[in-house]
């Protein structure tokens, strides 16, 4: 199918014409290629339609039409013309190639790849076709442009759709799409999404709100037009040259905002917004000062988005000014280049853009935002995963903080010392112990604010543990810190496999040594594993049975029967624990053991060993399963703290929890939690929550608690 030649002007659609009339800035050659798109896209088309009963190709045009209004790129506008044909008719990618070119059909290609997809809610979204569109968008960004602009006209006629669909649809817009604009900067084309969105899923939340919205601005147009007559009067006297506009907030805007902040829509609303756009980023300074002379500015709520952008290349000078009428004044200050970016973001003078001329900031943000999902999602296996990273990267970052050597670094709201740690490098974040905050000395949980200057304090002997996962909000740390936990995981469980299935053995006589590498390579093409070690950490993780692995590996080495199935209790050597196996072991809760006690180890599916105290009352339950009771004991050389409860009686009397607590913490032992258990006028029954070393440790606890001369009782709980 070839495209001919395109008719005259009025022999178009209206809405064909409409295109071509935003299409002005394309030369006339690159203007044929559009409409021989249209051509070719009209008759692959012919005969569909809407919903809404239109032809469908009126679809296809209006989503070109919202990316010729960003002055988009031939290419761009080509495609969205064309970016249903794949999928809906029997047009070719051959054919595309052949008449349009190569990066076109890739464009169309990556566009129908992204319309298969269906998106839930939040949860329940489909997180492998999430992570593909995410990585198109890597491959050439031209690809979520399309896509934003097709969903945009679809948000704009989502009126022929069913209730549900709509209902679907504006959720995912919502969830996925706004979110992905803004931060592209793509901010009129995410409040537009935001309000339809609104609109569809809350459609009387939204009459209510608008209807408010224009009430007030019809009772505050006099005020409004007195602020932007004396702030252009101001700016005119120094002769400055600007152009002032009063800003109107949106109903998803105002709706949002009383939902996170918990404040009414009268205090939303008593503000007044304003926007000065002068020539250069000097007159904005200069503009700041003017209006600081003409209304007092509100302490602290200046925020400098020239000197340091936000995330996704927005730029402007914020000030909250003191007004005439009691009302706080919001003003933005920023040059013509910095509206438009902050309007269009990474589409902003794309039309003009080449290889080789400097990307806007919002372009160059952009693609360090991708190249750090590529990164990402390299090491991130899960889809589930990768998209909860994905999603903490999707809202704008708040806070920017400064690096020794003077680099500033966006990190999200409520991002810690240990996010920064990440930031600067996997290596810092991994092997972190302290951070310094504008030199004072903080933990790595110290929860940073803008401006702020960080260093952290590294050793080489720090390695991640599972409680960082709580401390830290960005997504690049949990991926290096799950990372690092899985790979220790691994290998604990390798080692503790490698001797669960050595006593197995050894139980009958045998070793792994003695095992030939062709059985071995046998049994686990029989187990469909690749590798001894993932047999290994199948055994420590409770996945598969030592006796039984040991039984088969030596009925296959003498060509016996198999002789896995359990028989009389083998007699073997107990496995000796440290404590710092913790990827494979834990403690149980029921009965909190620690170094010294007799133990016995229970192997729970997919979970690793968990530790029993011998006395602890759910072991007669556990030996039921004399399988899955693993022969353990303390070995000499035990690491780290290890939780034990105390219940102590007291007289209730004032001072009594600090005296406890006193005798405690001279014991050197650190106190995790403590609550009553029973609690009359008379007396108190306490459950402390203690660290301790050992067995010999916690008793030492105890005779210092019982000395303190305030309890009538110290007992270890449970029994």
């Amino acid at each position: 199918m070839s495209a001919t030649r395109p008719p005259a002007a009025n022999a178009l659609p209206p809405y064909v014409q409409l295109l071509r009339t935003k299409l002005d800035y394309l030369p006339p050659a690159q203007l044929e290629k559009v409409l021989g798109a249209y051509r070719m896209a009209a008759q692959a088309h012919t005969g569909q339609t809407r919903r809404s009963g239109e032809p469908y190709i009126t679809h296809p045009v209006a989503v070109a039409g919202v990316l010729a209004e960003m002055h988009m790129d031939v290419e761009t506008i080509v495609a969205a013309i064309l970016h249903d044909t794949l999928e809906d008719t029997a047009l070719t990618r051959a054919e595309l190639i052949g008449e349009f070119g190569e990066t076109v059909a890739e464009l169309v290609d990556g566009v129908t790849k992204l319309d298969k997809m269906r998106f839930g809610t939040r949860q329940e979204a489909d997180a492998e076709s999430f992570r593909k569109m995410l990585l198109a968008m890597a491959r050439d960004l031209r690809v979520i442009l399309i896509k934003l602009a097709d969903r945009l006209h679809n948000m704009r006629t989502l009126g022929a759709k069913e209730h549900d669909s709509r209902r679907r649809i504006a959720r995912e817009t919502l969830e996925i799409y706004a979110p992905i604009a803004q931060r592209l900067g793509m901010n009129k084309v995410k409040a537009e999404l935001q309000d339809l969105g609104f609109r569809a899923l809350y459609p009387d939340r939204y009459r209510v709100i608008s209807e408010r919205i224009r009430a007030a601005l019809g009772n505050r147009r006099e005020a409004m037009a007195k602020i932007e007559t004396a702030l252009s009067a101001r700016l005119a006297a120094e002769q400055l040259g600007a152009h002032v506009v009063g800003r109107i907030k949106s109903p998803w805007s105002i709706y949002s905002k009383m939902r996170s902040e918990h404040k009414s829509f009268a205090q939303l609303m008593d503000v007044y917004g304003f926007r000065v756009v002068v020539d250069t980023a000097m007159q904005c300074y200069m503009a700041l000062g003017m209006v600081h002379s003409l209304y007092k500015p509100v302490d602290r709520r200046f925020k400098d988005f020239i000197a340091i952008p936000k995330a996704n290349g927005y730029q402007s000078l914020h000030t909250v000014l003191l007004g005439p009428f009691g009302a706080p004044i919001e003003v933005q200050i920023r040059t013509d280049e910095m509206d438009r970016v902050a309007v269009s973001g990474v589409a902003a003078h794309w039309a003009y853009k080449t290889d080789s001329a400097p990307a806007n900031s919002a372009q160059a943000r952009a693609r360090e935002w991708l190249a750090s999902l590529a990164d990402s999602q390299v090491n991130t296996p899960s889809s589930r995963e990768f998209i909860e990273n994905v999603k903490i990267d999707l809202f704008p970052d708040e806070v920017y903080v400064f690096t020794p050597r003077g680099d500033i670094l966006a990190l999200p709201r409520n991002a810690t010392a240990l996010d920064f740690a990440y930031a600067v490098h996997t290596d810092v974040g991994d092997h972190a112990v302290a951070a310094r905050v504008d030199k004072k000395l903080v933990p790595l949980r110290a929860r940073l604010a803008s401006g702020e200057l960080v260093e952290i304090i590294t050793a080489p002997s720090a390695v991640p543990n599972p409680a960082w996962l709580e401390a830290v909000v960005t997504g690049k740390a949990r991926t290096a810190i799950r990372q690092h936990l899985k790979h220790m995981q691994h290998e604990d469980a390798v080692d503790f496999g490698h001797r669960m299935l050595d006593r197995a053995l050894d139980a009958r006589g045998s070793s792994i040594e003695a095992i030939p590498a062709a059985v071995v390579d046998q049994f686990l093409v029989e187990a469909r594993l690749k590798r001894l070690e993932e047999l290994l950490a199948d055994i420590a993780l409770g996945n598969r049975m030592s006796d039984v692995v040991a039984g088969h590996l030596l009925a296959l080495r003498d060509g016996r029967p198999d002789e896995s199935a359990p028989g009389a209790p083998l007699v073997r050597e107990k496995i000796r624990i440290t404590g710092a196996e913790r990827g494979v072991l834990s403690f149980a809760n029921c009965c909190h053991p620690v170094p010294g006690d007799a133990i016995i180890g229970y192997l729970s599916p997919g979970k690793g060993i968990v530790v029993h105290r011998e006395e602890c009352p759910n072991v007669v339950e556990l030996r039921k399963s004399p399988e899955r009771c693993v022969a353990i004991g303390w070995d000499r050389d035990v690491q780290g703290d290890y939780r034990a409860e105390l219940r102590v009686e007291v007289i209730n009397r004032p001072g009594v929890l600090a005296t406890i607590a006193a005798a405690i913490a001279a014991a050197d032992s650190n106190i995790e939690n403590v609550e009553y258990a029973e609690r009359d006028v008379a007396a108190a029954t306490l459950l402390f929550a203690i660290e301790v070393k050992n067995r010999k440790h916690l008793a030492d606890v105890i005779r210092r608690v019982r000395r303190t001369g305030v309890v009538s009782g110290v007992y270890r709980y449970p029994l």
